[in-house]
């Protein structure tokens, strides 16, 4: 009370606290218990944009639309008047000028008269605009850093770039690329005359004031030299510009469809940031604003950092877009092409690689004909992803094919399999000095099927893998009952071969895992769900190719987490009619009654051209297996896509062909078996072995 005292006694005292009052350099003002406007500084009428005298006795707030921030403000002012408790409020307001939108802190403090009643409320605003823009741009960079490449897809990566930026940040934004980053490539220089090429990504519109796209996603369009896009690409720096400039407005007039799409808009700022990672221009975003308040050089680092962390992310979509194109591509090289001919068999199948992050993984899948009129259906899945994993399942494959060659049963196939898988795992391991996973130390699985149309048999083996979904002709569903085995690189442990006997007409399926786990991700329920659907889809007369596709329609989601290999065979027979079997005695003298039977067959077949070489090759095959075999001696011809035909005996001995010197009286058969057939060979089958030789048929 001394002080007040002292300033009153003072002859200049109230005047000093009037000017001290007018003259703050922050925003003062007085209201009284009904919220009317009592007093105001200069500086709370510059805010106001009006004069005191319009103010005064007016209810708070006046001239301004009552929206949530100003009656958020109007109810601390009733809180103060009510409870007489100071407190702060934070608001954030547009300026009735238009100019710019405001931060504010608000001290709001009880005024009391001499009786200590609230008689008014004291409101001092201070402008934290600048702090709240600087908290603004550090929220976006943090979500840029969980928003921004959750994916390694090109187009999404540049439309989450595009949409934390709108409206927030800017009013419109794009974002487009350079030719070769779509394709995964290196980005090559720009012409001789400065013009680029981009390709249209993403764009993103903030409100119904903001310019309509000029192009659509994925259209291109050329940027001569002096437009914004192409000299933050020249230069590797941000470019401003704006309606009005030189360089704007002669970039819009070149391009009609651009102008049009600016129609009635003005754009205050537009910046054009390029995209670079790892020293490589990728290229360009445009941002631009048709608010009042432009780009300011903190925007400028926003829009800078922004740039540099989304163009990390496009640089790892573009690596990994080349990484999976070298990938398929190394695939696509290994996997069968197109639908093999097979006389056993009508096959249909898929394979879709993955388009997750993990990358193309290692399944895969194959129709390898076999002797005697039969064939080997493979499938299998290299555990794991990339070009390793397909690089795998190349050597795999190559190896499945290379001992179905030499017509070994399925089990003892995927044995052979299973050495061949540790021996790789010991080479990489080796190469590596242990520091990498080898091929085999995340196995592989494989399923090995042999069909025969003569017997009609299928003789199944697992190595670790799904077992096969027959369908029946009369719609009946089963899934093959088949021991299985470890999957391929455990070693010492052994397969089983499960033998079935098929009418004609049965539908099989094989199919890697990816498949039957997509749908609900257990495995048995997978399988109950391809076996309900092949049996919706069965009929005698339905397309193989439509059942793949509507198993896949069935099974899998729209982006499916594995890849996925099926494969659908249609089981044919050879009846009777097509094969024919004799018996034969351990005689010599039954060598010329063994050839005049072959020939009378061919005759009733009208294969009479075939008869001087098949008469050669049975003389030669039965001879061989009379002199060097044992009983019982079967021979058999089978009339197919080609002429077959088989000498059997019980001896597990096999003939080897051998060049015979000049002087030598025999060791000429089998040379000569070779040069006149297409091929010939040796299976061993329970009682013995098979000795076949092929012809060609016109």
């Amino acid at each position: 009370m001394a002080s007040e005292r002292a300033d009153d006694d003072h002859p200049d005292g109230p005047d000093l606290v009037e000017q001290a009052f007018r003259q703050a350099a922050f925003s003062m003002s007085v209201f009284d218990i009904e919220q009317r406007y009592r007093r105001l500084n200069d500086v709370a009428c510059q805010v106001m944009g009006v004069e005191e005298d319009v103010l005064l006795g007016q209810v708070f707030p006046y001239g301004v639309p009552a929206d949530v921030e100003q009656l958020g403000m109007l109810a601390a002012l009733r809180d103060v008047a009510e409870t007489g408790k100071p407190t702060h409020y934070e608001s954030f307001t547009r300026a009735p000028s238009g100019i710019r939108e405001h931060a504010w802190n608000l001290e709001l403090w009880p005024v009391r008269d001499a009786s200590g009643e609230v008689c008014a409320v004291g409101m001092a605003a201070f402008d934290s605009s600048e702090q709240h823009w600087a908290r603004q741009r550090l929220a976006v960079l943090d979500e840029a850093a969980v928003s921004i490449g959750t994916s390694l897809d090109l187009d999404r990566t540049a439309q989450e770039l595009a949409d934390l930026v709108v409206p927030r940040f800017a009013d419109f934004a794009s974002v487009d690329l350079l030719e070769a980053v779509m394709r995964g490539d290196e980005p090559a220089e720009a012409g001789p005359d400065g013009a680029v090429v981009l390709r249209r990504l993403a764009h993103a519109a903030g409100s119904a004031g903001a310019p309509a796209p000029a192009l659509g996603p994925g259209a291109t369009d050329t940027y001569p030299p002096y437009s914004p896009p192409a000299r933050a690409l020249r230069t590797g720096q941000p470019v401003l510009s704006r309606s009005g400039a030189p360089d704007f407005d002669h970039w819009m007039a070149s391009a009609p469809e651009r102008a049009q799409s600016l129609r009635g808009v003005v754009v205050t700022s537009l910046v054009a940031v390029p995209l670079i990672a790892r020293g490589t221009t990728l290229g360009v975003a445009v941002l631009l604003r048709t608010r009042p308040d432009v780009f300011n050089e903190d925007d400028f680092v926003l829009a800078r950092e922004l740039a540099s962390r989304a163009a990390l992310c496009v640089d790892n979509a573009r690596r990994y877009t080349r990484e999976r194109g070298t990938a398929l591509a190394l695939q696509e090289s290994l996997l069968p092409r197109g639908p093999s001919r097979q006389s056993a068999v009508d096959v249909a199948s898929r394979y879709l690689p993955t388009d997750s992050r993990a990358g193309v993984g290692g399944d895969w899948f194959d129709v390898i004909p076999l002797s005697g009129a039969r064939v080997g259906l493979v499938v299998g899945d290299v555990v794991g992803h990339g070009i390793q994993a397909s690089a795998t399942m190349g050597r795999l494959r190559t190896a499945v094919q290379t001992l179905a060659d030499v017509d070994l049963p399925p089990d003892e196939l995927l044995a052979h399999l299973d050495d061949l898988v540790l021996r790789l795992a010991a080479d990489d391991d080796s190469a590596t000095g242990g520091g990498r996973a080898a091929v085999g130390a995340t196995g592989a699985t494989c399923l090995y099927a042999v069909y025969d149309p003569v017997s009609r048999e299928l003789a199944v083996a697992s190595a670790g893998h799904p077992p096969p979904v027959l369908v029946l002709p009369d719609g009946e569903t089963k899934v093959v009952d088949v021991s299985v085995g470890p999957v391929l690189g455990v070693g010492g442990l052994p397969f089983e071969t499960t033998e079935i006997q098929l009418p004609e007409g049965s539908l099989v399926a094989l199919f890697t895992d990816g498949l039957v786990e997509a749908a609900a991700g257990d495995p048995d329920l997978g399988i109950a769900l391809l076996a309900r659907t092949l049996a919706d889809g069965h009929s005698a007369h339905a397309s193989l190719e439509d059942r793949c596709d509507r198993v896949l329609s069935a099974l899998l989601p729209k982006n499916p987490g594995d890849d996925v290999a099926l494969v659908l065979a249609r089981t044919r027979a050879l009846d009777a009619g097509h094969v024919r079997v004799w018996d034969l005695p351990a005689d010599f003298e039954v060598v010329a009654e063994a050839r005049r039977r072959a020939v009378a067959q061919l005759e009733q077949w009208g294969l009479e051209d075939a008869a001087f070489v098949t008469e050669l090759v049975v003389s030669e095959l039965v001879t061989n297996a009379i002199r060097y075999g044992a009983d019982p001696i079967q021979l058999r011809l089978i009339h197919d896509r080609t002429l077959i035909c088989e000498v059997s005996d019980g001896s597990s001995t096999s003939p080897h062909l051998r060049r015979a010197r000049i002087f030598d009286e025999g060791g000429r058969g089998l040379l000569l078996v070779a040069q006149l057939t297409t091929s010939w060979g040796t299976r061993h089958t329970r009682t013995g072995k098979t000795i076949w030789a092929e012809q060609a048929l016109d």
